[in-house]
């Protein structure tokens, strides 16, 4: 199963490194799951949830490790995104990188495995 990602601020990661899990967001609490993208649809994820965000992180996760718990919702434009309805334990993260800021509007993202 290909690999999914969460872009989530810097100091919430860190707080989850400290707690050994990661609850999810402000935005993730409010809907009661853990907001997930595929790679094709994290550069639109970082552009219209994250514009003008600095100090971010990029989170690689093994969707399979999540079990019964992730579910492929649709969402923005009919697609399926992956959902997390329990805390991410961090034993499931592949890596884990500061995501670069933007640069005239763009944010560059690193080579993702689909």
């Amino acid at each position: 199963m290909a690999t999914i990602y969460k872009i989530c601020e810097r100091a919430q990661w860190r707080a989850a490194e400290a707690a050994g899990q990661f609850r999810g967001s402000t935005v993730d609490e409010r809907d009661g799951f853990i907001h997930f993208s595929t790679a094709a649809q994290l550069a639109e994820t970082a552009s219209k949830h994250f514009s003008k965000v600095a100090d971010l992180m990029l989170v690689a996760v093994d969707p399979a490790a999540l079990g019964a718990e992730l579910k492929w919702e649709r969402s923005r434009g009919g697609d399926l995104f992956p959902h997390l309805y329990a805390a991410l334990p961090l034993k499931t993260v592949r890596w884990a990188q500061l995501l670069p800021d933007e640069i005239d509007g763009c944010r560059p993202l690193p080579e993702l495995e689909p």
